[in-house]
């Protein structure tokens, strides 16, 4: 049981539900910034080391980012085999970037992110994330809209990760969770390809939107799978989902993937190794369970009413606790 010793006298508060609250011991503000799109801090934890947190929401950290940002990348990439192309929507930190070049037979990397103060703060204090990813000749960075891109590359790609905001069911980024979304991404899709999604938390009392998502994407795949890894920062087990046209093995041979880590990695992984991995595409039952019946996302021409609901800002005196 925890002690009772408090050693951090700022607490930000993140609203996990209407119930519940995780609440980050913060010792210093690294970066605070109004960006054209969102709120940005980078922090300092007690526990956990430095994070991203936008709009009030926590992002990841250098504690525990490779619980989330190895689950996003690896699954995908082993499934794949042999991906020479990878289009990345998101990953302002760069540690996504950082985990698909682990991969030897990777030639080109584009990342897209929105928002380029984000990704240049990042680059400034979260070296520990991104490890000069953003300086491999491989990587082409991108600070642009998605969908622009999504709408205007003549690429094919071996795999796409959409490394996005959490499906939410009201505000604007409400179109990244949409049939026509994932239809884009089959589009640009090399074939043989993989799409993985990052697909908001599985717990039991959040699972819903992550079932939803899983059954939109089954609407544009032939093979959608659902993962999870826990992330103790986010208070939740992490959903992801992997999707294919092609063949998806959920029971993968754990000696053959770590001779397949072997030959084609740099390796040094800390949460992806064969017996990890097959572990990890086990869908467990409750989320089966929860995806059976749940219907799928709207599409565009009929969207949810957005309830007008807002984050609390992370500067705002509400957003802490102090002592």
């Amino acid at each position: 049981m925890a002690g009772s010793e408090v050693k951090a006298d700022y607490w930000l508060n993140e609203y996990v539900t209407p119930w519940d609250i995780y609440s980050h011991g913060i010792t210093k503000i690294l970066a605070y910034k109004q960006t054209q799109y969102q709120e940005m801090s980078i922090v300092e934890t007690g526990a956990y080391g430095k994070a991203l947190v936008l709009d009030g929401k926590w992002q990841s950290c250098t504690g525990d980012e490779f619980l989330y940002h190895e689950p996003l990348v690896h699954p995908v990439m082993i499934a794949h085999g042999n991906p020479k192309k990878v289009l990345v929507l998101g990953g302002g930190e760069g540690a996504t970037i950082r985990e698909i070049l682990r991969w030897q037979s990777v030639e080109k990397v584009m990342m897209v992110d929105i928002d380029g103060e984000v990704v240049d703060a990042c680059k400034e204090h979260l070296v520990e994330m991104h490890q000069g990813a953003f300086d491999d000749p491989r990587v082409d960075l991108r600070i642009e809209d998605a969908f622009k891109i999504l709408e205007t590359t003549t690429e094919k790609w071996d795999i796409i990760i959409s490394d996005l905001s959490d499906p939410i069911e009201e505000g604007p980024s409400f179109p990244l969770f949409t049939k026509e979304y994932f239809t884009q991404l089959k589009e640009v899709l090399a074939p043989g390809g993989f799409v993985v999604v990052q697909a908001g938390p599985t717990a039991p009392a959040e699972i819903r939107l992550h079932a939803r998502l899983v059954n939109t994407l089954q609407t544009v795949y032939k093979n959608v799978s659902s993962y999870s890894s826990f992330v103790p920062t986010y208070a939740s087990p992490w959903g992801f989902a992997i999707c294919t046209d092609g063949a998806l093995n959920t029971q993968p041979d754990p000696v053959a993937i770590d001779a397949l880590l072997a030959e084609k990695t740099e390796g040094k992984f800390r949460a992806i190794d064969g017996l990890a991995l097959m572990g990890m595409l086990q869908t467990a039952l409750h989320v089966r369970q929860a995806i059976a019946p749940i219907p799928t996302f709207s599409p565009l021409p009929n969207p949810p009413n957005f309830s007008g609901k807002d984050r609390v800002p992370l500067m705002k005196e509400s957003n802490f606790l102090h002592f």
